[in-house]
C-alpha cells in the first residue's frame, strides 16, 4: 500500500512493451509532482502461454490479476492497452484515464517488407488475432494463417526462424519499442484492415474512490482520443464483442470546439468470406458507436458473432 497520498503503485504485466507504457505513464505522473512504484503483475495470458489468444473464452485475459490487485489495495492504477481492456470493467473500477494515441494502423512485418498485397501466393503470415486473420483472409484467402504467441520480440524471432513468411503487430508497439526503424515492415491501411478498437491507446485504471483520481485523469488523459475510444468501445458494446473477436474500428476526431467524429467499424467471419462494414458520424461519441453497431447487425453481422459465440461455449 502507498505509504502517503502522493506515492502510488503503478501496476502492469512484464512484458517489455508493458513496461515501456507503464514507465512513460509513471514518468508523467512523477513530473506533475508524485511518487511512482512500477510493479509487475502476471495475467491470464502469461500463465497459459501455449493456448491459442482466440481458444481463451476470458474478455479479461490481460487484465483480470491487475483488476484484482486495484480492488484489493495491491495497486492504486494500472496501465493497460486499451485494445485489451474489456467494455465493462470490474465494479469499483474505473479508466481514469486514456492517453494520447501513438496511431493506430496494424503493420506486416516481414524480411522483404511486402504489403499485404504483395506476399507471395500461399505465404504464411502469423498472428494471435481472429481480427487480423479475418480481414487478412478477406483480401488474400490464398493466404496460410498460422496462430503465434509471445512478446513483441519473441514473435519477430519465430518468423525469422522460419514458423511465417510475415507478421502483423501493431505499428503503435513497433515505435514504443523503437523497432519501428530496425524492423522491415510496412503499415497496413484501413481499407485493408481496420485496426482493434482502441488499438494504440494506453488505458489507466483505477478505483473509483481513489483519492487522486482527479490528478491522475488530468496528468494522462487525452480528450480527443478518450472520445474516439468511447466511441469505438460503444460500438464494441452494443455488438456485445469482446477483444478476442473479429471487430475492427478506425475513428477520426475533429478536435476544435464542439467537434464530432466519423467511425467505421468492421465485422468479419474468422475464414475472411463474410465482411460486414460501416461508418457513423455525430458528437456524441457513445451514440455513434451504438449507431453504428445497429447498422452492422442490421447488415447481418449478428450472424457472425453468434457463431463463434456458440463455438465457444
Amino acid at each position: 500500500m502507498p505509504v502517503t497520498p502522493d506515492t502510488l503503485v503503478l501496476g502492469t504485466r512484464g512484458s517489455k512493451l508493458a513496461l515501456v507504457q507503464a514507465d512513460s505513464c509513471a514518468d508523467a505522473l512523477r513530473a506533475a509532482g508524485l511518487e511512482v512504484e512500477v510493479r509487475v503483475i502476471k495475467t491470464t495470458s502469461e500463465h497459459r502461454p501455449d493456448v491459442p489468444l482466440s481458444a481463451i473464452d476470458q474478455r479479461d485475459v490481460f487484465t483480470r490479476q491487475l483488476d484484482e490487485a486495484l480492488l484489493g489495495g495491491e495497486l492504486d492504477l494500472a496501465v493497460h492497452s486499451l485494445k485489451d481492456v474489456p467494455t465493462e470493467v470490474p465494479e469499483g473500477t474505473g479508466l481514469a484515464a486514456i492517453g494520447e494515441r501513438h496511431g493506430t494502423a496494424d503493420a506486416l512485418v516481414s524480411e522483404a517488407g511486402w504489403t499485404v498485397d504483395e506476399l507471395p501466393t500461399g505465404a504464411v503470415v502469423a498472428t494471435s488475432s481472429l481480427r487480423r486473420k479475418a480481414q487478412l483472409l478477406w483480401r488474400r484467402p490464398d493466404l496460410s494463417i498460422v496462430d503465434i504467441r509471445g512478446n513483441v520480440d519473441t514473435r519477430i524471432r519465430k518468423m525469422r526462424d522460419g514458423e511465417a513468411d510475415a507478421l502483423v503487430l501493431a505499428h503503435a508497439g513497433l515505435v514504443r519499442l523503437g523497432l519501428d526503424i530496425t524492423v522491415n515492415h510496412t503499415v497496413i491501411p484501413p481499407d485493408v484492415m481496420l485496426p482493434a478498437v482502441g488499438q494504440g491507446a494506453l488505458a489507466v485504471a483505477v478505483r473509483q474512490d481513489h483519492p487522486l483520481h482527479g490528478r491522475i485523469r488530468a496528468t494522462l488523459n487525452h480528450e480527443p482520443t478518450e472520445k474516439a475510444a468511447l466511441a469505438e468501445r460503444a460500438m464494441l458494446r452494443a455488438l456485445e464483442g469482446g477483444c478476442r473477436l473479429p471487430v475492427g474500428a478506425s475513428s477520426v476526431v475533429d478536435e476544435s470546439e464542439n467537434g464530432g467524429l466519423r467511425l467505421e467499424g468492421i465485422v468479419a467471419s474468422p475464414d475472411g468470406a463474410m465482411v460486414y462494414r460501416g461508418e457513423a458520424e455525430g458528437v456524441d461519441p457513445e451514440e455513434v458507436g451504438w449507431r453504428l453497431a445497429r447498422d452492422l447487425i442490421s447488415q447481418g453481422a449478428e450472424t457472425v458473432l453468434a457463431e463463434i459465440r456458440e463455438v465457444r461455449s
